[in-house]
């Protein structure tokens, strides 16, 4: 009896793994949560500003930390409150990468709603946590309680222990 569960465990690991590639899976990310009162620090190459529309354009090796949320790109706009009272949004692209803690996520694109607390990140996303990965083309981070969503054919390796 022993023996024949040793000999079902990997297919029942198996079927988990292959349950979870699916349309959408929801996951935590990271430490994360969105605290709008922290310094936005940004550096950046190059950057242009158009008061006209309210906008900044970072380019060229751009990083972005806001407490424990760093964020690097090619290219991010922003776009600020009516007034100059603040960041309303941020739109990266180019190499997006997102990280918080231990965990990271890259993907083609990432735009941050700083009011409605969500980043959602496009484009061949793919976050790692540790020693397990997963893909999607889409994945929506709550700022506010550090959950995510991911959307559009989800596929995940999971490492479930260590080999010996």
């Amino acid at each position: 009896m022993r023996r024949l569960i040793f000999l079902l465990l990997p297919l029942f690991f198996g079927l988990q793994a292959a349950a979870v590639a699916a349309q959408s899976a929801n996951v935590a990310f990271g430490a994360m949560t969105q605290d709008t009162g922290l310094p936005v620090e940004v550096t950046a190459d190059n950057l242009s500003v158009d008061n006209a529309t309210g906008t900044a354009v970072f380019e060229g090796n751009v990083l972005i930390s806001q407490g424990e949320m760093k964020l690097s790109a090619q290219r991010v706009r922003v776009v600020y409150r009516t007034g100059g009272e603040g960041i309303a949004q941020m739109e990266a692209t180019g190499g997006v990468l997102l990280v918080s803690g231990e965990d990271a996520a890259e993907a083609e694109r990432a735009d941050y709603d700083i009011d409605a607390g969500t980043l959602v990140m496009s484009g061949d996303v793919l976050m790692t946590q540790g020693p397990s990965a997963l893909s999607a083309q889409e994945m929506t981070v709550n700022l506010t309680d550090g959950t995510a969503q991911m959307s559009g054919r989800v596929k995940t390796v999971l490492q479930t222990g260590t080999r010996n």
